[in-house]
């Protein structure tokens, strides 16, 4: 190999070749050995955990695999078929603020992953420099290289030069490779938090937009029931005066109608807080916010597809960030333990010093620096070994952290399906009720036109009907929220892939942002530059 000097413009044409490739072959040496390095710590493995069969409550489940119907989509919410409830999602999804933090958060960790790849290159820096000192006459030294000039007050000296610096920590022990590992870990699990965040707003909007809807109905039905009580009352108070009724029977028909106006008042202050939390959640003010009423809204409650439950390790946000928080726990503890070990650095510098600009950039002016940085650390009272006790205890902690996870979202599902079932059975009793009370309010009617039933009785089995509806319509708006919940439970449409995980700064939102990163590594541990 030969070099130019002027080429590498700070080689000296005095140096003899033969000690000038035994030095370009130490520090290709160094680099290899650089990049083949041993890593310091324990490889990660998988924390392991106890997985059912299956779930305690659950009906016909079945493998997502085997079935494709039995995957969440990503855009669950269109399965309860309302176009209102559509466009509030998906306005929640591009202006909640809450995203747009779990956002930022991301591309802060994608950030953190590049600044610490950036360590495995050398950094260069270079510097242009001119000055020109005055000495008075006493002074008897000047700095070598420089010129003077007498001047009546003494002398000056002019300097200028021009250098080129580089400088290159060699990773021998893996101590920058395990921090790109920790960092990479923890932006994807920054990654499954702003899934888990989307997914958290995606429920709440569906939710929320039920709870109003119930509110809606609920007006309807109250409002009835207090023009039905009112009557009642007006009746009761005619019969009091004409000696039929009792002052008790006044009282209690007036309790009636005043319970019924106050739970009307609740009902409207829930239905404006639910429309309120809702402009929250799609980002505008409430004042600027409003949805009409729809009282006639009709609840669809979607059969929610149901896989395996070792399935719900890759589908739950919050289970996915605990194990991939524990795996950069894990490389934490490498970079602790490569503290123990030497660094190395290379340095070098190059260039052009002479006293003038005119001729700086002359081969006689050139000078050049290159040569290793050993240091080690021989006393820190305990410091590193501290350092490598702490990071295994967080590990520790974090593996912990990742099994109770683990074990919350099997219990959150087993409740959700407890509560979806148990809510069906309710719902149908409803029905039953409500269509027992058509029949009787149908009989009732009859026997009011054939004068074998009062008008009063007529309007209280109308109350009862009133009733009924509202406890069926009630229970299929808590029967629609809690199969919300059971799909938020089971991670909503997102799905983890742990063989698609890495960065790209181009994508820095994408759950498979780590293509290109991971492509640099394979290009380093092969010794190849990277794109």
């Amino acid at each position: 190999m030969k070099t130019d000097p002027q080429t590498v413009g700070f080689a000296a044409r005095g140096v003899a070749r033969p000690g000038w490739r035994r030095l370009c072959g130490g520090v290709a040496l160094a680099i290899v050995v650089s990049l083949a390095g041993c890593l310091a710590g324990p490889d990660y493995r998988k924390p392991e955990v106890q997985i059912p069969q299956g779930f305690k409550e659950g009906v016909d489940w079945q493998r997502a695999e085997a079935n494709p119907a039995a995957s969440l989509s990503s855009t669950w919410w269109r399965m309860y078929q309302d176009a209102t409830l559509d466009d509030l999602v998906e306005r929640s999804l591009n202006a909640n603020q809450s995203i747009v933090a779990a956002e930022a958060a991301y591309r802060v960790a994608l950030a953190t992953v590049e600044a610490n790849t950036a360590s495995l290159f050398p950094v260069v820096t270079g510097s242009l420099s001119g000055s020109r000192t005055g000495f008075g006459s006493g002074v008897t030294q000047l700095p070598s290289g420089s010129s003077s000039v007498a001047g009546s007050g003494g002398r000056v000296v002019n300097s200028a030069s021009a250098l080129v610096s580089a400088s290159w920590e060699l990773d021998l022990w893996g101590s920058i490779r395990r921090a790109i590992e920790s960092a990479k870990e923890s932006a994807q699990a920054s990654d499954a938090q702003l899934a888990g965040e989307r997914l958290s707003i995606e429920a709440s909007v569906v939710i929320d937009y039920f709870a109003l809807r119930q509110g809606d109905y609920d007006i309807k039905s109250l409002t009835r029931q207090q023009e039905i009580d009112s009557r009642i009352f007006d009746m009761t108070q005619a019969s009091y005066r004409e000696g039929a009724a009792s002052s008790d029977q006044v009282l209690v028909a007036q309790d009636n109608l005043e319970a019924v106006v106050a739970e009307l008042q609740t009902t409207k202050i829930a239905r404006e807080q639910d429309e309120h939390a809702l402009a929250v959640l799609a980002g505008v003010p409430p004042a600027d916010f409003a949805i009409p009423p729809d009282p006639d809204h009709a609840f669809v409650t979607p059969d929610v597809p149901l896989g395996l439950p070792s399935e719900l390790l890759e589908r739950r946000y919050d289970v996915v960030s605990a194990e991939r928080t524990a795996a950069a726990a894990n490389a934490r503890i490498g970079v602790a333990e490569a503290a123990f070990f030497p660094s190395v650095t290379l340095s070098a510098e190059g260039g052009f010093q002479h006293n003038t600009l005119a001729h700086l950039f002359s081969l006689p002016n050139r000078l050049w620096t290159l040569g290793p940085d050993l240091a080690e650390t021989i006393f820190d009272a305990g410091a590193r070994t501290a350092a490598v006790r702490q990071a295994r205890a967080t590990y520790d902690e974090d593996v912990a952290t990742y099994r109770n996870t683990v074990l919350t979202a099997f219990s959150s599902v087993e409740d959700s399906l407890s509560s979806v079932n148990h809510l069906r059975v309710q719902e149908a009793s409803f029905a039953n009720i409500f269509r027992r009370n058509q029949q009787l309010f149908s009989s009732m009617q009859a026997q009011r036109d054939f004068g074998a039933a009062s008008e009063q009785d007529l309007l209280t089995q109308e109350l009862t009907l009133v009733e009924a509806e509202q406890s069926l319509r009630d229970t299929q708006s808590v029967l629609a929220q809690s199969s919300v919940t059971l799909v938020k439970n089971l991670g909503g449409g997102w799905q983890w892939d742990e063989n698609k995980a890495a960065s790209a700064a181009g994508h820095p939102l994408s759950s498979t942002a780590f293509s290109s990163m991971d492509s640099q590594a394979r290009q380093l541990d092969a010794g190849s530059p990277p794109n």
